[in-house]
C-alpha cells in the first residue's frame, strides 16, 4: 500500500525558477507571425507594407491584411461593428491597446521602423495576458460552497437523502475520518504527487480535507468535491505507481513517514477500489437527445405538448418544443419529473393535448420509451374516489409559496385528476393542473390547519378568518374522503437548517443555493438564501429538483449564488413594471418571480404568471376542524414505530472500505442508510394528523 512512498527531496529553486521563466515574455523572433480574427496567418514583411490599428478593436497587425480601402479594420466584422457601434467604444478600445488618442482614420504605421511595430505588438500581447489573468481571478472569486459553510458553521443535507442524484442510493458511510489519496498541492516537485487526507466535515458530495500528520493545524485544510476525478482511495498511489510525498510545510516532522503512515492508517476507513467506476455509472443517464416527449405546457397548464431532448445535465433535461423554429421555446425539468410522459400518455387518460403542427416526425427523433418514465403508484377507482367538485388543499403551481383552497374539476384515467385553485380559475379552465391521485403536493381539508400552516382562501373571499365547515356550507360542496390522499411519509432525513442546492421551479432552469426551513412530515419549505420569505417554496422530501451541495460543481451545471441586496432591489423594481404588461396579457393570478445574482430577466418559466397576486391570510390558528371529518388520536409521536420508506434501496455497494495493513481484510459489514430520527420526519402514515411543531 505504501510502495507508493516516495521521500524524495524537493528542489524548490529549480521549480521556483521554472515556474518564473513562464511567466516571463519570450522575445520576439524576426519572423513574428500576427494571427487575425477570421484565422489567418500573416508575417512581418520586409517593412515596406507597414503595419496598421484597428479602430473598432484597437488590432496592430499587417496593413495589407486590413480590410476597407483605407484599411482601417482588422476584420469584416469590426467594419460591420464600427458603423453601429458608438464611437465612444471605438476610443477606449484604442486607448486601451495603444495608450494614445485616437485620430479619425486609422494610424499607418508604415515610417516607423520594425523594432517599434514588434513593440507594439508586443505591448498588445502583454494587454492580452493582463486581461486574461484578470478574467481568471473573477471567476475564482465566485461562490464557494466551502467559504459558504465554514463562515456560517452552516449543514449540508447528506446524499443519502437524495435518491435521484448519483450516488444517492450507494453512498454508505462515507464520512468524518475517512481517508483519501488527494494530490499534494504543498509541493514544489515539477511533477503531479499525492498525499492522504482525512475527510473533517462533510457537506454533501464537498468534503473539508486535511492532509495527514497536520494534526489540530487547518492551515492548509481544503474543500473538494468527494465524487472528483482526483480523489481516490488509500493504495490507488500504490498500485498505480504514483509518489506519495508530504506536504513541504510538515516535511520535516518526522524521519520515518512510511512508518507513521501505518500506525496512523491501521484500522482506518477509506473509499472502496472502485468508488470511481460507481460514480461514473450512476452519472449514466437513460434519456438521449432527439428523444420525443410529452410534457405540460408552460403557457396553459391545462394540456401537454410534445417536445424534444436537446440536452441533458446531470439527469435534468432541456426540453424545446417541437414546433420551436428557433429551438428556443424549451422547458427544463428532471427526468423523473411527473410533468413529463411517453408520447401517447394524454390520450391514454383523457387529458387535453395540444397537437403539433408538425405532421410527421423530423429526422433523428424518436418516441421515449415508456419504461423510461417515473412510475405512479397504481390506484383502486372502482369503490369510493374522488368526484367532480369535491374540496380539498393544494400546492398552488403557479405560486409555490402558498397552499389554496382547490376544487377537482375532472377526473381523469388512472388516477390522475384535473383541479383548479378556487376564486382564480380562467372561464377556459386553462389554468387547471394535473396531479395524480398519490401526489405529495394535494392534501385533505384541514391539513394546513392542523399542522399550522398559512392556507390562502379563495380570491374575493370576504369571510374571514376562512373556516372549512362555513364555506363548504355556503358552496353546496363535500370536501375530498381523508383516506383517499396518499399518506406515505418516508425517513426522508432532512433537517431544519440543512443546505442544499434547489430548482427555482418558477424558473426552472435555475439552481439555487438554498436551505429546507420547515419540514411537515414529508412537505419541505424551502427558502432561496438571501431572498425574501415570498419566494419560498414548498417542496416533497423525494423531488427530483432538489440536490445535495457540489451537485452542479459535480455535473457542470450553473449555481446561482445567493442574493444580494442590491439585486434584490433591482429585481423588486423590475418586477413592479413587468407586472403592469403582464397583467394586460393575463388573466387570473400574477405570480412572483426572482432573477438571479448578475442574470438578465429570462422568459422561460415553468409556468405562465398570470393576473393579480392574491392575498393571504393569516390566523389558521383560530379555526376549528369541520365535525365531518374524523382525527385520528392525538397520540405522542414517539409512541408510533418508526415509518417504512416508501421506497426501499439496497446499496449493491459498501462505499466504505477499512484499511488493513496486515495482508487481510476484516469482514464487511453492512451499511445502512441515514435514518431520521426527530418528530418532523419520523412522523409514519398512521400520525398523518399529528400536529407538528413551525
Amino acid at each position: 500500500m505504501f510502495d507508493g512512498y516516495d521521500s524524495c527531496s524537493e528542489d524548490t529553486s529549480s521549480s521556483s525558477s521554472s515556474e518564473e521563466s513562464e511567466e516571463e515574455v519570450a522575445p520576439l523572433p524576426s519572423n513574428l507571425p500576427i494571427i487575425k480574427n477570421n484565422g489567418q496567418v500573416y508575417t512581418y514583411p520586409d517593412g515596406k507594407s507597414g503595419m496598421a490599428t484597428c479602430e473598432m478593436c484597437g488590432m496592430v497587425g499587417v496593413r495589407d491584411a486590413f480590410y476597407s480601402k483605407t484599411k482601417r479594420f482588422c476584420s469584416v466584422s469590426c467594419s460591420r461593428s464600427y458603423s453601429s457601434n458608438s464611437k465612444k467604444a471605438s476610443i477606449l478600445a484604442r486607448l486601451q491597446v495603444t495608450g494614445k488618442p485616437p485620430t479619425k482614420k486609422a494610424k499607418v504605421l508604415q515610417k516607423q521602423p520594425l523594432v517599434a511595430k514588434l513593440a507594439a505588438y508586443a505591448q498588445y500581447q502583454a494587454t492580452l495576458q493582463n486581461q486574461a489573468k484578470t478574467k481568471a481571478a473573477v471567476s475564482m472569486e465566485g461562490f464557494s460552497w466551502g467559504n459558504y459553510i465554514n463562515s456560517n458553521s452552516f449543514i449540508a443535507a447528506p446524499v443519502t437523502c437524495f435518491k435521484h442524484a448519483p450516488m444517492g442510493t450507494c453512498w454508505g458511510d462515507i464520512s468524518e475520518n475517512v481517508r483519501v489519496e488527494v494530490p499534494n498541492t504543498d509541493c514544489s516537485l515539477p511533477t503531479k504527487v499525492f498525499w492522504i487526507a482525512g475527510i473533517v466535515k462533510l457537506a454533501g458530495y464537498n468534503a473539508l480535507l486535511r492532509y495527514e500528520g497536520f494534526e489540530n493545524d487547518s492551515a492548509l485544510d481544503f474543500w473538494c468535491n468527494i465524487c472528483g476525478s482526483d480523489i481516490h482511495p488509500v493504495g490507488w498511489c500504490a498500485a498505480s505507481g504514483k509518489p506519495l510525498v508530504p506536504p513541504r510545510t510538515i516535511q520535516h516532522k518526522y524521519t520515518n513517514w512510511k512508518a507513521f503512515l501505518v500506525k496512523r492508517l491501521t484500522g482506518a476507513k477509506t473509499l472502496p477500489p472502485d468508488f470511481s467506476q460507481k460514480v461514473s455509472e450512476s452519472m449514466q443517464y437513460p434519456f438521449k437527445p432527439c428523444m420525443r416527449v410529452e410534457v405540460v405546457d408552460k403557457r396553459h397548464l391545462c394540456r401537454t405538448r410534445v417536445a424534444v431532448v436537446e440536452s441533458i445535465i446531470g439527469g435534468r433535461l432541456r426540453l424545446v418544443y417541437e414546433e420551436s423554429e428557433d429551438r428556443t421555446d424549451d422547458f427544463w425539468c428532471h427526468m423523473h419529473s411527473p410533468l413529463i410522459h411517453h408520447i401517447g400518455w394524454s390520450r391514454s387518460i383523457g387529458h387535453r393535448f395540444k397537437r403539433s403542427d408538425i405532421t410527421k416526425k423530423q429526422d433523428g427523433h424518436f418516441d421515449t420509451p415508456p419504461h423510461l418514465f417515473a412510475k405512479v403508484k397504481e390506484v383502486d377507482q372502482s369503490g369510493e374516489w374522488f368526484k367532480e367538485g369535491m374540496k380539498l388543499e393544494a400546492i398552488d403551481p403557479l405560486n409555490l409559496s402558498t397552499i389554496c383552497v382547490a376544487t377537482i374539476r375532472k377526473v381523469l384515467a388512472d388516477g390522475f385528476l384535473m383541479i383548479g385553485i378556487d376564486g382564480s380559475e380562467a372561464a377556459d379552465g386553462s389554468d387547471w393542473f394535473c396531479y395524480h391521485a398519490t401526489s405529495p403536493s394535494i392534501f385533505p381539508v384541514g391539513f394546513c390547519e392542523i399542522n399550522m400552516i398559512e392556507l390562502t382562501p379563495p380570491r374575493g373571499y370576504t369571510k374571514l378568518p376562512f373556516k372549512w365547515f362555513d364555506y363548504l356550507r355556503e358552496t353546496g360542496s363535500i370536501a375530498a374522503p381523508v383516506k383517499l390522499f396518499n399518506k406515505d411519509v418516508p425517513n426522508h432525513g432532512f433537517r431544519v437548517g440543512m443546505k442544499l442546492e434547489a430548482v427555482d421551479l418558477m424558473e426552472p432552469r435555475l439552481i439555487c443555493v438554498a436551505t429546507v426551513t420547515r419540514i411537515i412530515h414529508r412537505l419541505l419549505r424551502i427558502h432561496f438564501d438571501g431572498w425574501e420569505e415570498e419566494y419560498d417554496q414548498w417542496v416533497d422530501c423525494e423531488s427530483p429538483d432538489l440536490y445535495p451541495v457540489g451537485w452542479c460543481q459535480l455535473t457542470g451545471y450553473q449555481l446561482q449564488p445567493p442574493a444580494s441586496q442590491s439585486s434584490r432591489e433591482n429585481q423588486s423594481a423590475s418586477s413592479k413594471q413587468k407586472k403592469k404588461a403582464k397583467s394586460q396579457q393575463y388573466k387570473g393570478h400574477k405570480k412572483k418571480r426572482k432573477m438571479p445574482v448578475g442574470k438578465k430577466p429570462v422568459s422561460l418559466s415553468s409556468l405562465p404568471m398570470t393576473g393579480g397576486v392574491r392575498r393571504s391570510f393569516s390566523g389558521d390558528e383560530e379555526l376549528t376542524p369541520p365535525p365531518y371529518r374524523t382525527l385520528p388520536a392525538q397520540t405522542a409521536p414517539e409512541a408510533f414505530p418508526p415509518p417504512s420508506t416508501s421506497r426501499e434501496f439496497s446499496p449493491s455497494l459498501k462505499t466504505v472500505t477499512t484499511l488493513q495493513l496486515k495482508e487481510e481484510l476484516l469482514d464487511g459489514e453492512d451499511y445502512n442508510f441515514l435514518q431520521g430520527a426527530s418528530d418532523q420526519e419520523s412522523n409514519g402514515s398512521a400520525n398523518f394528523y399529528i400536529k407538528q411543531e413551525p
